[in-house]
């Protein structure tokens, strides 16, 4: 099992100061320390359970290619891509981007998107749940495309592109796409039918594999490979408390097929966290 470090608080102590480089020493020790991958939030405003719009928080896709100039291994991505935030074409033109100034080592991860209140805040249109989720089917069909060089113009309900360019390519063969969200009926539905990874929300060891059950269902129905999406779990946890005991307590996720587990920071300290985690978590993660 390898370990991903979900960087989605910025109110530090003194962040007004020092925002830039507690950021930038947490990726370093994380790219030096094993850490697999590192991910920030697609929002302009803070999530309200994190303090509301008062809070500071960077623009998603700008912070991971400043982040891919100060690592050299870690994968890279949003955890995940609201929909609604940019035209398909240039989102896969962005995540192209990335991968080519990071040597290869950027994923998409997206969902339906949910945070209404920075969409009217900033006056960006926010459709019905429905109409996001034709969206973020369309979306999934262009940037794949996109990424894999076709340029076939493409016409869907809410997109159509003329011109489907995308040059230079991702140094990938093939940019890994996440999905994020544990819905059973749609979001798992598409994970099964576009994605590489999914992303789905952490519970007992019963609620994930009855997930994943439903995962399985949706590839046995669609004539996908069940075993080659990669299945990635995110988890409020905080192993710095006891390490040896939180390895312990995530062998049954791994004997699920859980190949990542992805904590954030905690404290008011994320170098000294991420640092901890990564001599006392990441070796025993490993050996799962």
């Amino acid at each position: 099992m390898h370990l991903g470090v979900h960087y989605a608080n910025f109110s530090h102590p003194d962040w007004q100061h020092r925002l830039t480089e507690r950021l930038t020493e947490t990726a370093r020790v994380a790219d030096q320390g094993g850490v697999a991958q590192l991910t920030v939030m697609d929002h302009w405003f803070q999530m309200e359970q994190l303090g509301g719009p008062s809070e500071p928080m960077l623009e998603g896709y700008t912070t991971l290619g400043y982040l891919a100039a100060v690592t050299e291994r870690l994968r890279l991505s949003l955890l995940v891509t609201g929909v609604t935030y940019r035209h398909p074409g240039l989102l896969a033109k962005t995540v192209t981007t990335l991968d080519v100034l990071s040597g290869g080592r950027a994923m998409l991860g997206i969902g339906a998107a949910w945070y209404d209140r920075e969409h009217r805040g900033l006056g960006v249109p926010f459709p019905p749940l429905k109409e996001r989720y034709e969206r973020l089917e369309e979306t999934l069909q262009i940037t794949r495309q996109l990424f894999d060089g076709d340029q076939t113009p493409y016409a869907g309900t809410h997109y159509s592109l003329v011109e489907p360019v995308n040059v230079p390519p991702p140094v990938q063969r093939k940019v890994p796409i996440m999905i994020g969200g544990s819905g059973e009926k749609k979001t798992l539905r598409l994970v099964a039918q576009y994605a590489d990874a999914c992303n789905i929300f952490g519970g007992e060891p019963d609620e994930v594999r009855h997930k994943l059950d439903v995962l399985r269902g949706h590839c046995d129905d669609l004539g996908t490979d069940y075993d080659a999406i990669e299945k990635t779990m995110i988890a409020q946890a905080d192993p710095t408390q006891d390490p040896d005991g939180f390895v312990t307590s995530m062998r049954p996720f791994a004997e699920l097929g859980i190949s990542m587990i992805t904590l954030g920071p905690m404290g008011d300290d994320p170098v000294a966290w991420t640092t901890e985690v990564a001599e006392k978590v990441v070796p025993g993660l490993a050996e799962l």
